[in-house]
């Protein structure tokens, strides 16, 4: 093999000690981390600042060797920010590469940084590091979105629009209420996210490779200076767990289930078919040939990007199915399924909690949904059973009204009294009451329901349901 295809020397990696040959190149450049992991230099930086801190405190560093380290690695940080900081791949990944750099900058001082820590419990700790922060920025868009749910909720508490089962006209509800279903999905998904921050927020550093380190560190101070809650408790299960990252992406592909079954619906009700609501132009585009159409591409896109992030939690679970203990390379394929899905879901929920407020609600359009097909029927079968008709008579007494309304082109409530007696001489002239959407919908009036009074209601409890996710500021390292 020539010389091209390997790097210029053994020891350009800090293991190569006991190595002879260079690294292939192609085996370097396929097994290189750093195109996608750079992007937690900042949380690898605060990680080696809160190590080289407890190394001096427990006397494995001088406060000089300490200070020079601090300093260089703030330093790095701000290269790596200004765009001045040299990637490589020969040194494979983040942490070597930020710890080269270091020793370039502040010479043999930088070398002892290492001490007591290992690359496996040192990359488990950055993605601890770097979840939880992106976890509190996705909750405060995800409240966002809630928030302006909740706010289209409250005006259209009285917009009386056809609910559906099986895609079919079943009773009338309020759009109110129909958005506060959506409301309950995110909820859900909110207090999934929080409940999976605290498993995440869980120190692994101080593992090492596998098994501990000889060096008398104090994790609980490191732990402490990184605002982690708690310690792994096991160093096998600490560097080769990923657990978190799996749990995030079954949120996260929950979350984009709701998301698609809310776009669904976005796409339906925005065509000329429905007529529903009109998105703001700013989320739609246009055709190439066809002047007159208003695609509605974003929620389109939100619904076809859920199988991606599907395919994201099955990779992760797929990675780690067949893993002995403890840390294996398998494990460098765990960060592009993360980062990815990490990624489009802060753009599809930026999308969605930008667009809620844009939305132009067709009432009209729903109401005359709502009043053609026949939604109150299961009012009348009601009415009927509180005349004291058995409910499956009332069922057959409903059925054959409909049937006549189908044949003439009348709804129930377009039905003359003599027409509705037909069926049954229990209906009385306080029948109507019951026919109008407005009595349908507000006959529902209890928790849960879809009486406008209930809609309200449950808009103010909900604004008290959120869940803040607070990560904490390590602002004091850098």
């Amino acid at each position: 093999m020539s010389d091209t295809n390997k790097s210029d020397s053994a020891t350009d990696k800090p293991w190569a000690g006991r190595f002879t040959a260079p690294t292939d190149a192609f085996v370097e450049a396929f097994t290189a981390s750093v195109g996608f992991d750079k992007r937690m230099y900042r949380e690898d930086i605060a990680g080696s600042i809160a190590h080289a801190t407890m190394l001096a405190r427990v006397g494995v560093l001088t406060e000089s060797e300490r200070d020079t380290i601090i300093n260089g690695l703030r330093d790095i940080e701000l290269e790596i920010e200004r765009g001045e900081f040299a990637w490589s791949t020969v040194l494979e990944d983040v942490h070597m590469n930020i710890e080269a750099r270091l020793t370039d900058r502040i010479g043999i001082t930088g070398k002892k940084l290492h001490t007591g820590r290992s690359r496996n419990d040192q990359v488990a700790t950055d993605i601890r590091l770097y979840l939880r922060t992106q976890i509190a920025q996705i909750n405060l868009t995800l409240q966002r979105l809630i928030d302006g749910l909740l706010d289209l909720a409250e005006a259209e508490a009285e917009t009386i629009m056809p609910g559906f089962t099986h895609l079919q006209t079943a009773q009338p509800v309020t759009f109110g209420h129909h958005l506060l279903a959506w409301c309950e999905m995110l909820l859900r998904d909110q207090a999934r996210l929080a409940d999976c921050y605290k498993r995440v927020n869980v120190m692994p550093l101080g593992a090492a490779a596998l098994a501990g380190t000889t060096y008398p560190i104090d994790r609980a101070f490191t732990a402490e200076l990184l605002g982690f809650d708690s310690l792994a408790q096991n160093s096998l299960d600490a560097v080769s767990d990923r657990d978190f990252g799996i749990e995030f992406l079954a949120f996260a592909a929950t979350l984009m289930m709701h998301l698609s079954r809310f776009s669904e619906e976005l796409v339906l009700w925005s065509s000329a078919q429905f007529d529903f609501v009109d998105l703001g132009d700013s989320f739609c585009t246009g055709s190439s040939i066809m002047p007159q159409k208003k695609n509605p591409d974003v929620p389109e896109l939100v619904r076809g990007k859920t199988g991606r992030i599907y395919g994201h939690l099955m990779s992760l679970l797929t990675l780690m199915k067949s893993q002995p203990l403890a840390y294996n390379k398998d494990n460098q394929e765990d960060k592009e399924p993360l980062f990815d899905a990490i990624d489009n879901l802060k753009g599809c929920l930026r999308l969605y909690a930008d667009m809620m407020p844009q939305i132009e609600v067709r009432r009209d359009n729903m109401r005359e949904a709502a009043r053609s097909g026949f939604s109150t029927a299961t009012d009348l079968a009601d009415y009927l059973v509180r005349k004291n008709v058995p409910f499956r008579d009332a069922h057959e007494i409903v059925g054959k009204a409909v049937r006549f309304g189908v044949d003439n082109k009348k709804d129930l409530s377009e039905m003359s009294l003599a027409e509705l007696r037909v069926f049954s001489e229990a209906i009385d002239e306080d029948v109507f009451e019951v026919l109008t959407l407005e009595g349908s919908v507000a006959a529902r009036n209890h928790i849960g329901g879809t009486a406008p009074e209930q809609v309200r209601a449950a808009v103010k409890r909900a604004r008290t349901r959120g869940l803040e996710i607070k990560a904490p500021d390590l602002s004091h390292l850098f």
